[in-house]
């Protein structure tokens, strides 16, 4: 389960916001709420915003953790980390803070770290079993100091850790500390962002477990049908013929991630079927090739309690298939950990029939050119059964443009 992620000076981000999967008080919609030892925790959360507000950049603030994550053990020397900070926080002295607070095998791990100048000024990692907080590991630098339990253990990994690699990064491919290797394969397995960049690997991932999984093959179609496509068969090819090298999507299965090194993108095409015709899947709209996009990793997400990041959840889908997916996620049962967190513009969604309060975020770009985040939870006066929607249309809530245009003397009133 995904807890916390805060950061600060990442792209938009300046001042540090901090996302909340912890349940408030609020007794409303318990069937939305996951329960671990004291903690009770968001099943779902969605964020709103104007566009420009920022709500692309913390998803991205998050994949970027994840993927530096995974990938900075193999930076060369001399390589600075590829971050972008706040246009106005540039200079020697300005820092990047990102942490995450999370759940996996059923233990709290907290990590974070900070970055200056492009590379790693310090790093943590806290695990707590039996309910005490536990150093794993602290570092400044390329300096580090492991926590009582983990004397020695980091000795392997030490030759590797450079100012652009993560320790996390490093002790989890050169040491053998179990916790490090939970803590690590959070990041790689349980933790999945989705945006509009990578949608064409998520598309050749669904494609390829379909061709080697018959039993996701019928989930997925299971899946299309339930929503109203018509869709009655997904002929997957794989050319085994081309062998260029293709990029590794960010949820592959392990499988996967030998298979596709030596395939072309090409190289996996699907013929879509239904009752009086079938057509090449390059030819179907735009919300059919979304939906089949996500269908493998949004199904692994719920059998497997892994988290799933989406940015622009609704584009290109109807609202009915919107509703539906987040309805799947609500109707798990209590024992499943699985969350979903994604950006919308759909107002409808906006609903306390649906969601509770502190599931609700929202993203306002302030004077100072920087995002802010806040739930809707956070806000003074708002009740848990007012329409929601309508309050953030007429600006209540901050986070929207508010346009006075008089289009009917045509010209701009304000």
């Amino acid at each position: 389960m995904l807890l916390e992620f805060s950061c600060s000076n990442h792209r938009s981000v300046r001042n540090r916001i901090l996302f909340s999967a912890l349940a408030g008080a609020d007794d409303a919609h318990e069937e939305n709420l996951i329960s671990f030892a004291k903690y009770r925790v968001l099943r779902s959360a969605l964020i709103y915003g104007a566009n420009g507000s920022g709500k692309s950049n913390v998803i991205d603030a998050i994949s970027f953790v994840k993927n530096l994550v995974a990938n900075s053990v193999n930076h060369q020397l001399g390589q600075g980390i590829r971050q972008t900070p706040h246009r106005l926080a540039s200079g020697d002295n300005s820092e990047s803070a990102y942490a995450i607070q999370f759940i996996t095998k059923g233990i709290r791990y907290m990590y974070g770290f900070t970055l200056k100048n492009l590379l790693v000024a310090d790093e943590y990692l806290y695990y707590v079993p039996k309910g005490r907080q536990t150093k794993i590991f602290e570092r400044s630098v390329t300096d580090f100091t492991e926590g009582s339990k983990f004397t020695g253990k980091f000795t392997a990994c030490k030759d590797a850790v450079k100012p652009n690699r993560l320790l996390l990064s490093c002790a989890a491919n050169f040491s053998a500390v179990n916790e490090i290797a939970e803590a690590y394969r959070f990041f790689l397995d349980e933790l999945a962002v989705y945006n509009q960049v990578n949608q064409s690997h998520w598309l050749n991932y669904s494609l390829y477990r379909m061709y080697s999984n018959p039993a996701m093959k019928k989930a997925v179609l299971d899946l299309m049908q339930k929503s109203g496509t018509g869709i009655k068969d997904i002929k997957v090819a794989i050319d085994a013929g081309k062998t260029e090298a293709a990029p590794i999507p960010s949820y592959p299965s392990d499988d996967f991630k030998t298979v596709l090194p030596q395939q072309n993108p090409d190289a996996i095409t699907a013929r879509i079927v239904y009752d009086n015709f079938s057509i090449e899947l390059r030819e179907e709209a735009a919300g059919v090739r979304k939906l089949l996009a996500l269908s493998c990793p949004l199904l692994e997400t719920m059998t497997s309690n892994k988290i799933l990041i989406c940015d622009d959840l609704e584009t290109n889908l109807h609202k009915a298939v919107l509703y539906g997916l987040i309805k799947l996620f609500t109707n798990l049962p209590k024992s499943n950990n699985s969350q979903l967190v994604f950006t919308a513009h759909e107002t409808g969604l906006l609903d306390p029939d649906v969601f509770r309060r502190d599931q609700i975020w929202f993203t306002e770009l302030t004077k100072e050119r920087t995002t802010d985040l806040y739930s809707l939870a956070e806000l003074k006066n708002v009740r848990k059964d007012e329409k929601y929607g309508k309050g953030y249309l007429s600006g209540r809530y901050g986070a929207i443009p508010v346009l006075n245009l008089d289009f009917a003397n045509g010209r701009f009133a304000g």
